[in-house]
């Protein structure tokens, strides 16, 4: 019997996926439920397993290639049993060549110029439609072999985690109107809780929004088809910076965990994140997303919200101010947090009186 693997949806948003690494090769044994191949997508590496047992009979799109949605990758068989031509032409993807596999578009005076010189025009980069070079990007490469412009250090190349990070900001700075409201928060309270659960602040943070979420519910929505839609559950996403980008793992029910578990989870979570071992479930669902570059040295900042979410918490450096405590001029720790949100959504009382929600949890944590 003849099964696919397929490319997954991993998201909401999600348009196409990369073949990372192939665990087995052509013609080798597979197991139903073990990984057989590395999946890129949505700011993290998921292992897609095998969806039956058999022998691995024809990888259909290579390590590196971008696929799209449901996309046959590849063909798993029984032992004894072979594909035929039109079988294999039937299933096989239509998969965009790269760019330098096309054939070189190029007006007659750009190839006439590339060819006084002695240049490749498949090594420059065309400004015309469909990547069409003019004689003007010629002369612009001719001038950067020069010299006269800078040289490129490097080229890398905008796929995997990057392009789908790029397409996520660009969709939702496009779409949704973003404003942001800025709230100095006293974190003394907070300093001590930390110190005396051994949590991270980043945890403490996580449960502050949690329960400010359920009791204003419009922060925890999305826009869809001209309806808000508001989510009954509490899915806390925290960004993770990794060597291959920014990775959001989610904490599901957030709002009924307790610091500690919270505290637990994001650890594993962080961990993970950063050896690319996330599930499909630890990667999806998020209702709500914390960033936080504080350990930067970042005072305050305008996150973009992470689609198709309503609404962002940014969370900055803890700064020492000085401050009038009963006629005496005291020192205590503050840090500014930034909710970017979506205005079709969310306007700016309901915002202000959200973050306001949370910076009275972070200043009386006695109440988490």
């Amino acid at each position: 019997m003849v099964t696919k693997v397929v490319m997954p949806k991993l998201s909401l948003t999600m348009k196409e996926g990369t073949v990372g690494k192939w665990y087995k090769k052509e013609g080798e044994t597979v197991e139903k439920g073990e990984p057989i191949v590395e999946i890129i997508s949505e700011k993290a590496t998921y292992d897609l397993e095998s969806p039956a047992s058999g022998v691995l009979r024809k990888i259909l799109v290579e390590e590196g290639v971008d696929a799209p949605l449901n996309a046959v990758l590849a063909i798993i068989t029984a032992p004894d049993e072979t594909l035929t031509e039109e079988q294999l032409a039937a299933e096989t993807p239509q998969i965009v060549e790269p760019l330098e596999e096309k054939r070189v578009l190029a007006s007659p005076a750009a190839k006439r110029l590339a060819k006084e010189h002695g240049i490749d025009l498949s090594l420059v980069k065309g400004s015309g439609p469909e990547g069409r070079i003019s004689e003007e990007d010629v002369r612009k490469f001719i001038e950067e072999k020069r010299g006269l412009l800078p040289k490129i250090k490097e080229i890398i190349p905008l796929s995997g985690l990057k392009k789908t990070a790029a397409e996520r900001v660009s969709t939702s700075f496009r779409t949704a109107p973003h404003s942001t409201v800025m709230m100095e928060v006293d974190v003394s309270k907070a300093k001590e809780l930390h110190e005396k659960l051994e949590v991270s602040y980043t945890t403490i943070l996580v449960g502050a929004a949690a329960k400010a979420l359920k009791q204003h519910t419009i922060i925890n929505s999305t826009l869809e088809d001209d309806r808000i839609k508001v989510f009954e559950d509490i899915n806390i996403g925290v960004a993770v910076a990794t060597e291959n980008g920014l990775i959001v793992p989610v904490i599901h029910n957030a709002d009924k965990k307790s610091l500690k578990e919270i505290h637990s989870i994001l650890n594993e979570l962080t961990e993970k994140a950063r050896q690319g071992k996330l599930s499909k479930e630890e990667l999806t669902g998020g209702t709500f997303t914390i960033t936080n570059l504080g350990m930067y040295g970042v005072e305050f900042f305008t996150p973009i919200i992470n689609p198709p979410e309503a609404a962002i918490l940014g969370v900055g450096r803890i700064t020492q101010k000085p401050v009038i405590v009963d006629g005496k001029i005291e020192t205590k720790p503050f840090m500014i947090l930034s909710l970017s949100y979506d205005h079709r959504i969310i306007d700016g009382a309901p915002a202000a009186q959200f973050l306001s929600k949370i910076k009275n949890f972070l200043e009386n944590p006695e109440l988490l």
